[in-house]
């Protein structure tokens, strides 16, 4: 597999959004407790999670115009795939988050699944259809999947009758998945 400029620059570009997602998360999980513990209404925590990535991403994309079209350029190569892949792919991203409605109570557990295995089936198919390896979408799908039974194991001992902080632990998870992998994929050379 060619390691170019162009591939470390697309890279990066990924590392960048990655960090950008893990930010935004870990903020509007903060803000959201701390909105949570105080009782406000619920429409607070649209506004939270809307600013919290608007402000996030306006911030760090805002002047970089080449990063954004590094992004789309990794995401176009999915395009070409045959339609069954896309298909298993987009089941492999939507099924757990389309599944909420009649799991409720497990959502955050069905938000790991899907970020987790959305990223592996993309890294796997991305490998495979397109020639690349993109080890930081392995990393986020991988920790977030292994994230859902450390999840359980806590919520289940310590935060069996706080429901919030279970939720709260899984946004943190999800925050660092897209952290650790954005960090690799902006140190890593190969």
């Amino acid at each position: 597999m060619q390691r170019d400029s162009n591939t470390l620059e697309v890279r990066h570009a990924f590392g960048i959004l990655f960090i950008a997602v893990s930010i935004a998360v870990g903020a509007a999980t903060v803000v959201g407790e701390i909105a949570f513990v105080n009782k406000a209404p619920l429409y607070y925590y649209a506004i939270i999670w809307i600013a919290s990535f608007s402000l996030t991403f306006g911030a760090i994309f805002r002047k970089s115009r080449k990063m954004i079209s590094s992004i789309f350029s990794r995401m176009k190569n999915s395009i070409q795939w045959p339609t069954n892949v896309k298909a298993v792919n987009g089941l492999c991203w939507a099924s757990p988050f389309a599944v909420i409605p009649l799991f409720p109570h497990i959502y955050h557990y069905l938000i790991l699944l899907g970020i987790g295995s959305g990223n592996l089936s993309t890294y796997l198919l991305m490998k495979k259809y397109s020639n690349t390896d993109n080890r930081e979408q392995m990393i986020v799908g991988l920790i977030s999947l292994l994230a859902i039974p450390i999840a359980l194991s806590i919520d289940m001992t310590i935060f069996i009758s706080r429901q919030d902080l279970a939720i709260l632990l899984s946004r943190i998870l999800i925050s660092m998945a897209y952290g650790i992998g954005g960090t690799y994929a902006i140190i890593s050379k190969a």
